[in-house]
């Protein structure tokens, strides 16, 4: 069994980011937001560390991610922290693209 380190690494960046926007902010929502896809993306890491073929979790939390992220960062222009999770996002979108080819 082999353990999805990618998977949880952007795991924790999703939630760290969430806490950041929190400390920095005061932002509740951010809190928030970051522990629910945070928590999703480690959760579809544990699945995939099991069956690497099962991304459905991952590709869920990462495309929506991506999408909710892209938009705040066309909307705003601020690379930081909208545009650097909108990457981190479609990166990890792609990969678990790739690994089912």
């Amino acid at each position: 069994m082999a353990v999805d380190w990618i998977g949880f690494s952007y795991a924790a960046a999703v939630a760290f980011g969430g806490y950041m926007g929190y400390k920095r902010k005061g932002s509740v929502m951010s809190l928030m937001a970051g522990l629910v896809f945070g928590g999703l993306s480690a959760f579809g890491a544990y699945i995939m560390s099991n069956d690497p073929k099962d991304i459905k979790v991952s590709l869920l939390a990462s495309g929506v991610l991506a999408v909710i992220m892209g938009v705040r960062y066309k909307n705003s222009g601020k690379l930081m922290p909208a545009g650097i999770m909108t990457g981190l996002s479609l990166l990890m979108v792609f990969r678990l693209l790739l690994l089912i080819v």
